[in-house]
């Protein structure tokens, strides 16, 4: 096995050293690691024909340059999805296959569906790992807290591997310094429907990267806790949210679902986002507790699409869970989470003072979220592929 490994490393090595592709990639930015050289090794091992890519938006401006180096390097046919990708549940594999394509590579995420969830066709994960100015991060986190503060560091799936350099260096110069880890995620990661539950001597969480997205679901998993946020971009600040108006909000929405008879179950059709486990599992218990439903497929949750159907007294979407946490409000009947629903149903409590953000954690609170112990005991195993090796 390691053997394998040594020859796989080394055949990439020499992809990586062909001057022509060097030159090819000097368009790329620098900075981020797209591993181009570990792709077009894929694409040859495989013998992939038909290779799909799929990205976040905000990664598309690069998406035609990588598909005519791939093509030149392997004389592939490259298909590039266009659809939007909020995050790695909405990786497109299925959508992928039916294209034809036989080999998938999904951009900017951690691999959040487990690759023997993705039956025939091949998938490549790239992180798109970025590199920053580390220095400058641990001079800002030194000038700002004192030695003897437990700090938690967090981050999204590209600036992960920035963290231990940074523990590392800063444990030297005494300092305590906590690199959370919530499985199946790597240690420090964080995704906006899943974040880890700190230990109540942590001091403050130090998000590293942009946007409010990701930090927000770590202050609602642990709404006691001092947040920071260090954007490499732009600066360091001190961050905020309520959590009694978010928690007053849903619990509000919670009470006027307990008195509503036909429910309107929606399963995400945006890549992997709807679950058929979560959503058959509260099938069987809204028909335990006597209550109306029909199930609806949407890729996009809004509230002009919602009106249509006027026979429905509470929705409760399965794909999203910040979808209702964060725009409830905007529509005109609940808009419920299956953690929410559940609490309708008094299988757990609502509570004002904590909310899960285990959405796909293996240990959540039960089978309403991705990763419950219920639903991977049940997952196929993957078909064992042959890969050959160039000499």
């Amino acid at each position: 096995h390691m053997a394998r490994i040594a020859t796989i490393r080394n055949q990439i090595g020499e992809i990586s050293s062909d001057e022509a592709l060097q030159n090819d990639l000097k368009i790329l930015p620098s900075n981020y690691n797209f591993e181009i050289p570990k792709t077009i090794w894929k694409i040859r091992a495989t013998k992939s024909k038909n290779v799909c890519l799929q990205f976040p938006e905000g990664l598309l401006l690069y998406s035609c340059v990588i598909a005519d180096i791939l093509r030149k390097y392997t004389e592939c046919e490259i298909v590039i999805m266009g659809d939007v990708t909020y995050g790695a549940c909405c990786v497109g594999d299925q959508a992928a296959r039916a294209f034809g394509c036989d080999l998938m590579v999904h951009y900017g995420h951690s691999c959040l569906i487990p690759i023997q969830e993705t039956q025939g066709i091949e998938m490549l994960y790239i992180f798109v790992n970025i590199e920053m100015n580390v220095g400058h991060f641990i001079d800002v986190l030194e000038a700002n807290f004192e030695k003897h503060k437990k700090l938690a560091l967090v981050s999204t799936i590209q600036f992960v591997p920035c963290l231990q350099s940074v523990k590392k260096e800063l444990i030297g110069k005494g300092y305590n310094i906590l690199i959370p880890q919530v499985k199946p995620l790597s240690p420090g990661e964080i995704l906006g429907c899943t974040s880890p539950k700190l230990e109540e001597d942590v001091d403050a969480v130090i998000y590293l990267g942009d946007g409010r997205f990701h930090l927000e679901s770590v202050m609602i998993q642990n709404p006691s806790v001092v947040a920071y946020q260090y954007d490499p971009y732009s600066k360091f600040t001190h961050e905020e949210y309520d959590f009694d108006l978010m928690t007053k909000k849903r619990k509000e929405s919670v009470e006027i679902a307990q008195k509503c008879h036909m429910f309107g179950l929606i399963q995400g059709s945006l890549g992997r986002q709807g679950n058929p486990r979560i959503v058959e599992d509260l099938e069987k218990k809204l028909q335990v507790a006597g209550k109306k439903f029909v199930r609806v497929l949407l890729s996009e949750i809004t509230p002009q699409k919602l009106s249509s159907f006027t026979d429905i007294d509470c929705w409760v979407q399965v794909a999203c869970p910040r979808l209702s946490i964060d725009w409830g409000a905007q529509f005109k009947k609940p808009l419920l989470t299956p953690y929410e629903l559940v609490t309708v149903l008094q299988y757990v409590s609502f509570r004002t003072d904590s909310y899960p953000m285990d959405y796909y954690a293996n240990e959540s609170l039960g089978p309403w979220t991705n990763n419950h112990k219920t639903h991977r005991e049940c997952r196929p195993k993957r078909n064992h592929i042959t890969i050959s090796l160039q000499s």
